[in-house]
């Protein structure tokens, strides 16, 4: 009797055992996702995320893919994850259910959709640095005294630019064009008049305050071409950063405006796609052949730098939970 007294007492701790190790067990519905975690996979519905700690034993089959419906069978488990992105959970069984299957219990027939939006933003910053393009012209009867006249000239103007640019500056020659200038007749071959020389040189300088000067001192010194002046942002780093920021926010926030007029709300960001930068400078100053005008009467040539516009675009898609 007492035996069986014993044995009856075991039956029962065991049994009460049992109990509370299926104490955790629980049925999980919802879709498959990917999660940060390395190689990690997600349970997702409505209310919770559930992570998947043995997701490779089911990987096999061909419906465990991406925004699959699936129910599980398992228990959370209170383990720590590099993220602890979701519940810890550990499935003894799962498989591929029907959307409805899925949502089944939930109390509501939620579907989820992805919109495609993008963000645009621009910043304005001010240039740092000025690029202007000197060129000397001459012209003459035969080729040889257009390239020496141009070269004399050339020489006084390159070093009337290191002069007025300061040492910070760069100077180099740019291009260099010797051709001859023909004249066309009716029914005849063209004819050879004279020889035309130009030597460009590019200034590059981060003291903007100097471009009137530099402008001034080159046409003091002979040259009569200056093709134009281009403002450009050499540490453009912040404005960039401002400008991929802005753009995407922007972006987020109009996912935000679709998910609201579709009656939802935005769960997660599913792709953000950066399409690049611009920088918009200002309008150029150009002046045609000006020879010895520029600068007269002790007047410097006024240049008003402006601001640079700098441009970002982002593309994102992100998933929206709708009714």
């Amino acid at each position: 009797m007492k035996r069986l007294h014993l044995i009856a007492a075991m039956m029962a701790l065991v049994l009460s055992a049992a109990t509370v190790l299926n104490a955790k067990e629980i049925t999980v519905r919802g879709k498959l996702q990917k999660t940060v975690e390395a190689g990690g996979w997600l349970i997702v519905n409505r209310d919770n995320k559930y992570l998947l700690l043995n997701a490779k034993d089911f990987q096999n089959n061909s419906w465990f893919k991406e925004s699959s419906n699936v129910e599980a069978v398992g228990e959370t488990k209170e383990v720590m994850t590099t993220f602890m992105e979701g519940t810890p959970f550990e499935a003894k069984s799962l498989k591929a259910v029907e959307q409805q299957a899925a949502t089944a219990g939930s109390g509501d027939s939620h579907r989820v959709t992805r919109v495609n939006v993008v963000g645009d933003s621009i910043v304005q910053a001010q240039p740092d640095t000025a690029i202007l393009t000197i060129s000397v012209v001459t012209q003459a009867r035969n080729a040889l005294d257009a390239q020496q006249q141009n070269a004399t000239k050339t020489d006084a103007v390159v070093r009337a630019l290191k002069a007025a640019a300061g040492t910070g500056a760069e100077v180099k020659t740019s291009g260099y064009n010797l051709q001859p200038q023909r004249v066309y007749k009716e029914n005849q071959p063209p004819t050879i008049v004279g020889y035309e020389a130009r030597n460009s040189v590019t200034v590059t300088t981060s003291d903007l305050n100097k471009v009137g000067t530099i402008i001034d001192a080159a046409a003091q010194a002979g040259s009569n071409e200056v093709s134009g002046i281009a403002f450009t942002l050499r540490q453009d780093r912040p404005a960039r950063d401002r400008a991929l920021s802005e753009a995407t926010r922007e972006a987020v926030s109009k996912a935000q405006v679709i998910a609201q007029a579709l009656g939802g709300r935005v769960m997660r960001i599913v792709e953000v796609q950066e399409e690049g930068f611009q920088q918009r400078p200002p309008m150029p100053y150009q002046t045609e052949s000006f020879g010895m005008k520029a600068g007269v009467a002790g007047v410097a040539t006024p240049i008003e730098v402006g601001s640079l516009d700098i441009t970002s675009r982002v593309q994102l898609i992100a998933e929206v939970e709708t009714m």
